[in-house]
């Protein structure tokens, strides 16, 4: 594993949402229940943090530096990383609803698509929701009846949305009208069938290719524009939770991890750490919220 380092030896309870800032150069990531948002400035190697009020689910970039709006629980608040202050924006479902906010991205007209989820897993509940978040705070459900959110990803060349529910091993990709935001003609993409682990967190790169961590699979995939598995990079924790292309070439690969006893590492490793991963290939550039 000579192209895989721990680029952060920190042990997030649950690593989340890696998204490189090309504004500022550093690294944004998360611990969703540790509660805390970090930064990593790769030149340097400090890795910084701020606490949150609540689980930060996900999190897009705005054209302030700085300035993150974050899916936090049940509802949307903007979050200043200078000062860590946090304001109140948007609330998609009712806090006694019982779920907490998860994945979330941009698409390339900058509205913020995100998904709510049960937060115990183990009781295989699929009662979340993808809400559609245009940047006046209009709110549109565009799916109900998930299990967990994950995989999403905006291929803005070939019009396309990827979303994945972990619980159905699955990740499907609809056309998608990037002016009116509507998507149609729903298929399958990918079956985690024949694939150790379960589709999680995922990301483009300059070719359209779709890379997605197989969470309990010890590894980060890639996979072709037409659906084929052409790349399987083994990484070192058992937990890969999503990737994300970052550095001043978008060509370093940082893909977050969960941490906890039964969550092994293998080597110097440290389960719930950051990797950096050299892939060989570019990424695409973090689209802002509220910009197209």
């Amino acid at each position: 594993m000579s192209d895989v380092e721990m680029a952060v030896d920190f042990g997030a309870e649950l690593g989340e949402c890696p998204v490189w800032s090309g504004a500022e150069q550093v690294l944004y990531w998360e611990d969703i229940d540790g509660k805390r948002i970090h930064r990593l400035d790769p030149v340097t190697g400090v890795n910084e943090s701020r606490t949150t009020s609540g689980r930060p689910g996900s999190f897009v970039l705005t054209d302030v530096p700085g300035r993150l709006l974050v899916a936090m629980e049940n509802e949307l608040v903007w979050f200043d990383w200078a000062t860590g202050a946090e304001e109140r924006w948007v609330e998609l479902e009712d806090a006694g609803a019982g779920n907490r906010l998860n994945d979330g991205r941009c698409d390339h007209r900058g509205r913020f698509i995100v998904g709510t989820m049960h937060p115990d897993t183990t009781q295989r509940k699929s009662v979340g929701s993808l809400y559609q978040v245009e940047p006046d705070g209009s709110v549109r459900k565009i799916q109900s009846d998930i299990g967990v959110p994950n995989g999403l990803a905006f291929d803005p060349e070939r019009a396309r949305m990827y979303f994945a529910d972990t619980f159905t091993a699955a990740v499907w990709v609809w056309d998608y009208d990037p002016d009116t935001g509507d998507r149609s003609n729903g298929r399958l993409f990918f079956d985690y069938g024949d694939v150790s682990g379960l589709p999680d967190g995922a990301c483009l790169d300059a070719d359209g290719c779709y890379w997605s961590a197989s969470v309990h699979g010890w590894a980060v995939i890639r996979i072709t524009p037409d659906g084929t598995l052409d790349r399987r990079i083994p990484v070192p924790v058992e937990m890969p939770t999503m990737p994300a292309f970052g550095g001043s070439n978008l060509d370093t690969l940082f893909v977050t991890s969960i941490d906890g006893p039964s969550r092994p590492a293998r080597g110097d490793f440290i389960s719930g750490g950051l990797l950096a991963i050299d892939p060989g290939v570019q990424g695409q550039p973090e689209p802002l919220f509220g910009r197209s």
